[in-house]
């Protein structure tokens, strides 16, 4: 599995905003943690349908939010990747966003099993 490939894949699924094209790359047993949350972790949600509903509200609450500068690193002796991005849009109240954030990626079988979330604090 060529990680790096896998992780531009999934940037330009996110920018497409395609939820069926991202939750291609998930795995069955998925969890997804986002920064916002009662919890030291944020928000989890396990399994493929609470992920693809978590992810979606991504593209409701931001209906053009675009994941920009990307970069991404690779240790393939690990299965991870990070994705180092600047995510930007505007909210349906007309607030713009910008924030530089990243996601930290666990594969398996060449499917994502886990992904986390985090991004700067804009005050």
């Amino acid at each position: 599995m060529d990680i790096r490939s896998t992780l531009t894949e999934l940037c330009a699924a996110f920018n497409a905003h395609d939820l069926d094209r991202i939750m291609a790359f998930f795995s069955d047993d998925c969890i997804l943690e986002m920064p916002r949350g009662s919890e030291p972790w944020g928000s989890r949600f396990e399994g493929k349908r609470n992920v693809r509903d978590a992810l979606s509200t991504r593209f409701e609450r931001l209906p053009d939010v675009h994941y920009g500068n990307a970069e991404h690193f690779v240790d393939s002796a690990a299965n991870t990747g990070i994705s180092k991005w600047t995510l930007t849009g505007t909210t349906r109240e007309m607030t713009k966003v910008e924030v530089q954030g990243c996601d930290f990626y666990t594969f398996r079988d060449g499917k994502v099993v886990r992904k986390d979330s985090y991004w700067k604090i804009v005050e």
